[in-house]
């Protein structure tokens, strides 16, 4: 990517950040919508003028963003990316997408919009927009960063009744003048971690943590210092999820994934999709909430539990000291459905003891 600096008056941004669906509770996801509220005031904190900045949410119930923000539902979506981008002009432009996604059977992302159903999986696919935006479809912004916080699971793991619907994006001819760096919070059947207490996602926050005082950096020191530090937290226990870039342009097709930490006992998949697992109950964020649960069961088992402050801590303490007997990590899905006896949750619930145990016992 080039080294030439960009004037924040030619950086423009489509910021995206969905808490809310039309799905219901189920699909609130708390901290999209922060988040992108977060990187608006810090493209305003480097200069980027207010004009330039096109932010769409669908914040949770109880979030006033305190900003003027535009709806996030597909056809507003898609008014953006084909409609009023290649209205603009400017040499650099950003795209901030937090929210719920998934891996199609295709192997293309797919970006889940506000107004999604289990019945309607209204959604953006991800290739599709990049391709549109790289064609001359798009004059100028030759600079190009996407930052994608937002799931790679696989689509048939879900168990939704319909297919996802899909739509192509119009794009013009191929052409030579873009750069993408496409930042992705996820590797391919990954999650993207939440924290439900911060209300923020992790990549995000890192990734936020990570930006200097310029409007349009390169996108490759930025990647390294947020691998760096996600590497940390992989280290430290606190997640599994590998970010990745893709970089797209002249000389530029690669994939370059984070760099992965040496494997740690306990540290597997199996663990951390039971963790995710648990973590997607909402009540799982309230810290009283998960006392209740605690207090369900056996006090033999738990009482020497290390407790956390934070949700996704101390859930990895209560599964690493139920994961050592199969019968006890049961007793924990009886206590977690019991207080909250979604059917979608608690089958992947079920499915996950059941790959951590070796795929034997059940409920009882």
């Amino acid at each position: 990517m080039t080294d030439t600096a960009v004037a924040p008056a030619r950086v423009f941004a489509l910021v995206v950040g969905i808490e809310r669906y039309a799905a219901g509770d189920t699909w609130t996801l708390p901290g999209p919508a922060r988040d992108a509220v977060r990187f608006r005031a810090w493209l305003r904190a480097a200069g980027v003028p207010e004009h330039n900045i096109l932010l769409h949410l669908a914040p949770a119930d109880g979030y006033d963003p305190g900003v003027a923000y535009r709806p996030a539902d597909h056809a507003a979506l898609r008014r953006a990316l084909v409609g009023e981008l290649p209205a603009l002009r400017g040499d650099a432009l950003w795209i901030w997408w937090g929210g719920h996604g998934v891996l199609d059977q295709d192997e293309r992302i797919r970006l889940y919009c506000a107004d999604a159903t289990e019945a309607d999986r209204r959604n953006l696919d991800l290739e599709s927009a990049r391709r549109a935006l790289s064609s001359d479809a798009l004059p100028g912004f030759a600079r190009q960063t996407w930052v994608v916080d937002a799931c790679q699971t696989f689509e048939e793991r879900h168990g939704f009744p319909l297919s996802l619907p899909a739509e192509t994006l119009p794009a013009g001819e191929r052409v030579h003048a873009h750069q993408q760096a496409l930042l992705l919070a996820v590797t391919r059947g990954q999650r993207a971690a939440n924290d439900p207490v911060g209300r923020t996602g992790l990549f995000s926050d890192v990734v936020l943590g990570e930006l200097g005082a310029e409007a349009a950096p390169e996108p490759g020191p930025l990647f390294a210092r947020v691998a760096a530090r996600m590497e940390a937290l992989r280290a430290d226990g606190v997640t599994e999820q590998t970010p990745s870039v893709f970089l797209r342009g002249p000389g530029l097709d690669t994939s370059l994934p984070a760099p992965r930490a040496q494997a740690r006992p306990g540290a597997g998949s199996p663990m951390l999709r039971l963790v995710e697992a648990l973590l997607a109950y909402p009540m799982m964020g309230d810290r009283d909430e998960r006392q209740t649960l605690v207090s369900a069961l056996d006090p033999g088992i738990v009482a020497r539990l290390p407790r956390h402050a934070v949700p996704r801590t101390d859930l990895v303490n209560l599964a690493r000291t139920l994961g050592r007997r199969p019968d006890d990590l049961w007793q924990l899905y009886d206590a977690v459905t019991l207080l909250d006896d979604d059917p979608r949750r608690s089958d992947e619930l079920r499915r996950a003891i059941s790959e951590l145990n070796g795929g034997t016992g059940g409920p009882r």
